[in-house]
């Protein structure tokens, strides 16, 4: 009876191995440690925002606007509960999604308006800041990829026969992926670059204007 049990448990084994049960499996791992790794990245950025907005807000708090469009992307972000589900639920997805890119462009007209204060771009906390998000980005850029590329792997199991049966069988479906409308953009982190301000553009003088004419005296005529 033991060895009927050990040979059914094989043959299960053999069955759902060349149907790709275990390829769906390992696939649907991979997704999780990509969309963690997605996850930190993201989190990590959010976390820099704080130290950045009261940075520059010491020397640029007129532009109150740009500091409260980068704060209030990020409380959209911080709302979404980015549990493992959302990644299962097209609707939730697009929102997260949209709040990332929301944040990213806050971002990026934040750093367009420090460009107007060479002293907020020498402070050394600022740089320390700009370096550390400047690389949180490109971290965000290659763990998306991974990401994408998890997905991408995953979806072509679920959809191809046979493991689109297997997939049916043991309710695996596709996921959404990161919608890119614009790739060389979104592959693109937001500039960061804080070199040196451009000359300013030099004021002409105002032209002295020249001496009037003497008059020309008038000799009266002789009588």
């Amino acid at each position: 009876m033991r060895q009927l049990v050990a040979g059914m448990a094989a043959l299960a084994g053999l069955l759902l191995s060349g149907c790709g049960y275990n390829a769906i499996q390992a696939q649907d791992e991979q997704i999780k440690s990509a969309w963690s790794e997605v996850l930190n990245q993201y989190q990590r950025r959010a976390d820099l925002i704080p130290n950045l907005v009261n940075t520059v807000k010491g020397y640029a708090a007129q532009e109150s606007s740009v500091l409260l469009g980068v704060t209030e992307a990020r409380a959209k972000v911080g709302a979404i509960q980015a549990t493992p589900e959302l990644v299962n639920d097209e609707a939730a997805f697009g929102k997260f999604q949209a709040a990332q890119a929301q944040l990213t462009s806050a971002l990026s007209r934040l750093l367009v308006v420090t460009e107007n204060y060479p002293q907020l771009k020498s402070d050394q906390n600022f740089r320390d800041l700009q370096a550390q998000l400047e690389g949180t980005e490109n971290r965000i850029t290659v763990a998306r990829n991974r990401y994408i590329q998890a997905v991408q792997n995953y979806n072509v199991s679920v959809r191809q026969f046979p493991g689109n049966l297997t997939a049916m069988m043991f309710g695996y479906k596709p996921k959404p992926n990161f919608a890119v409308e614009n790739e060389a953009q979104i592959s693109r982190p937001p500039s960061v670059d804080f070199g040196a301000p451009s000359a300013p553009v030099p004021i002409a003088a105002p032209s002295t204007p020249a001496p009037a004419a003497a008059p020309t005296p008038t000799i009266a005529p002789a009588h």
